[in-house]
């Protein structure tokens, strides 16, 4: 634990203006990004006596070793690098808010010719228009139902809608008139894209306008005595009113704006936000944070904003943002806000009338949504707890293994030898932790070999991080001169606070095997100096752990949580291998006599199986021919002819499920078309 005063800055040297601060750890690791409206008075509090500060304030500025800045001209400024450095260095003490779930939303890709309407999660996409998100998915394929029959848009995926094209006949919504088959050429790709405007208008909001359009169009037909025509388009305005029900006026006024509620209580906080357009409840969508550090409910606020719209531009920003408590610099929000927009933006809290009725039934839902993950975690924390101190027993720790590292291999017969590392925290998986390893040393099947080279290799980096921070140098360990030359040498300490790839070092490592791989892990790690962490292997046979030296395994019971949560780990470890080893594999087994050529791009390489139509008729080609592909000069085209005239030719292509061998006149995608074939 440091004392704060070691690393407080001299008087005078922090500048009296806008900046961002961040603290580091002894290790260099960013641990804590703020923002100032003056760096000297805003770093001042962190340095005075500790039994003054808040408990979490106090646990920070003790594990920090160091504190800088930047200087920056204006506020805003001081908001947006905040946020930059959040997401860069993912500091350790700042609040950082994660979805309860991943919500759905209804988009509209119009960045393809014929535009999509389809259900999409996560990151949002250049030119594609969303509207939600919706609590769940069936809640927008009722609604995209609905509408369909008034605006026929596109929903089937590329492939149905280039199987169509080819076959000439549309598919079952086509048929049934909801769907406006541009596959067919029934419409021209701008009929279809203005029809993907109106779907867009409409659930936008601006509904009025088009209903008093379809209802003039209906007495038209009517007075014509169209009466099948005027029937359908009554139909159609029925459709469309279901699908406006379904969202319910909720502002009068045809609002659009965001309400978002806080939940707290001493540990955690919960948001919920209802996103309100033309007045209607067009999407929600919940969050929950630890309080790591030392936040108001303003803060909450804050913090909330900054995520909800740090990666949005334009109309995804709102007129109107509703809170319940304004943050401490409104004006710079306010400011920030207009800038994502375009245009100005009114972060109010509601005071009376609907707004205040809505909000009310926003913060409703964020208390319902803290006591429910509050719920949740304490049955997971209990558990996992719980199999934390098994393990810790059965194994004779010194305290619970909160970081657990496994190590498999995975090979097929010999061939594409790989492994895997997977790392679990507190019990539960950290997927950003993961790593892949290929095996360099020797070829052929020794899972005992692979295990050694691969332990060794992730504490060799282990060491190397260490000594650039200082940590460790080659004299503490009892064989100085290997350990160095095993470890390497390493440059400067590289102090950019961004999370090392092989920087935390496990309590507990597991191998997926028994007595020989334990045995080689451990040879690994005592050939490295290593002696702090332990190691185990569970047999995947009988399930039994086992310990280096040790002649009998431990058996944990059946029921045990800690034997659950290491196989888990194993499961996982063993999943991760695989899923490389055929990737691996798959490639390779695509390769094909083009992959040989040197210095032939993917693009070349399509352009040559696109001209010629496959590999086949490319080998039958004359330099002078291939030499007609654009972009490929003589001297490509005569090693592109003296590589296919070396390459064993490729066998007949076979129809798996019918057994006929099939004439090779399709264009094969580069680099397979020379291999083909099914592996079970």
């Amino acid at each position: 634990m440091a004392d704060p005063s070691s690393y407080r800055p001299e008087p005078g040297q922090i500048p009296d203006s806008p900046g961002v601060y961040k603290f580091r750890d002894e290790h260099r690791r960013v641990i804590y990004v703020g923002k100032a409206k003056s760096l000297r008075q805003r770093l001042a509090s962190y340095f005075q006596d500790i039994a003054g500060l808040h408990p979490r304030t106090a646990t920070m500025v003790t594990t920090a070793a160091s504190v800088e800045w930047t200087v920056v001209s204006t506020e805003v400024e001081a908001l947006q690098l905040e946020y930059s450095w959040i997401k860069e260095f993912d500091p350790r003490f700042n609040v950082k808010y994660r979805d309860d779930k991943s919500y759905p939303s209804l988009a509209v890709t119009m960045n393809e010719q014929f535009p999509r309407v389809q259900v999409m999660r996560g990151p949002k996409k250049k030119g594609v228009r969303y509207f939600g998100p919706y609590g769940h998915a069936w809640a927008i394929r009722e609604t995209v139902d609905l509408m369909l029959r008034v605006f026929p848009v596109r929903t089937c995926s590329a492939g149905v809608f280039k199987r169509s094209a080819q076959i000439g006949r549309p598919c079952l919504l086509g048929y049934i008139g909801k769907c406006s088959a541009p596959c067919v050429g029934r419409v021209t790709p701008e009929e279809h894209r203005e029809l993907a405007e109106d779907f867009c208008d409409f659930m936008a909001g601006r509904t009025g306008t088009y209903l008093t359009r379809l209802e003039q169009r209906m007495h038209e037909a009517a007075e014509e005595m169209e009466y099948e025509k005027a029937a359908r388009l009554r139909d159609d305005m029925g459709a469309l009113r279901r699908a406006m029900e379904k969202n319910a006026v909720v502002l009068a006024d045809a609002t659009d704006a965001d309400l978002i509620a806080v939940a707290e209580d001493e540990l955690e906080a919960a948001v919920q936000i209802f996103h309100v357009r033309g007045g209607r409840v067009r999407g929600q969508r919940g969050w929950v944070t630890d309080k790591v550090e030392a936040v108001d409910t303003a803060g909450l606020v804050e913090h909330a904003l900054q995520q909800l719209y740090g990666e949005e531009k334009g109309e995804a920003v709102p007129k109107e943002v509703l809170v319940p408590v304004l943050p401490e610099d409104t004006g710079t929000l306010g400011q920030w806000l207009a800038g994502r927009r375009g245009s100005n933006v009114s972060l109010r809290v509601p005071q009376r009338g609907d707004k205040k009725a809505l909000m009310e039934t926003v913060h409703r839902n964020a208390q319902q949504s803290l006591a429910l993950h509050k719920t949740k975690r304490a049955s997971d924390l209990t558990t996992r707890s719980r199999a934390l101190e098994e393990i810790a027993e059965a194994l004779e720790l010194d305290g619970a293994p909160l970081r657990i590292e496994c190590f498999d291999i995975s090979h097929l017969q010999g061939d594409d030898v790989v492994a895997s590392m997977v790392v679990f925290e507190d019990g539960l998986a950290r997927k950003s932790e993961y790593r892949r390893f290929q095996i360099k040393s020797f070829e052929g099947q020794d899972d005992v070999r692979s295990m050694h080279e691969v332990v060794s290799r992730r504490f060799r980096r282990y060491l190397q991080e260490k000594l650039k921070t200082g940590e460790w140098s080659p004299e503490d360990a009892q064989d100085a001169g290997d350990v160095e030359s095993a470890v390497g040498v390493v440059g400067a300490a590289d102090d950019d606070g961004r999370p090392k790839r092989f920087a935390y070092p496990p309590q507990l490592v597991v191998v997926d095997g028994g007595q020989p791989q334990v045995a080689a892990a451990k040879r690994a790690l005592e050939e490295l100096g290593i002696d702090d962490v332990a190691v185990c292997g569970l047999a995947k046979r009988l399930e039994e752990v086992w310990l280096p030296g040790e002649d009998d395994p431990v058996v944990l019971p059946r029921t045990s949580e800690g034997l659950y949560l290491l196989q888990r780990v194993r499961d996982e470890a063993h999943r991760f291998a695989i899923q490389y080893q055929r990737n691996k594999r798959g490639k390779r087994l695509k390769s094909g006599p083009l992959d040989e050529v040197p210095g032939l791009g993917e693009s070349r390489k399509q352009a040559l199986v696109k001209h010629f139509g496959s590999v086949k008729k490319l080998r039958q080609a004359t330099i002078d021919q291939i030499c007609e592909v654009p972009g490929i000069g003589r001297k490509t085209a005569e090693t592109v002819a003296a590589a296919l005239a070396q390459a064993p030719p490729a066998g007949p292509a076979v129809n798996t499920a019918t057994g006929e061998i099939m004439e090779d006149e399709a264009p094969a995608p580069a680099g397979a078309a020379s291999e083909r074939g099914t592996e079970q």
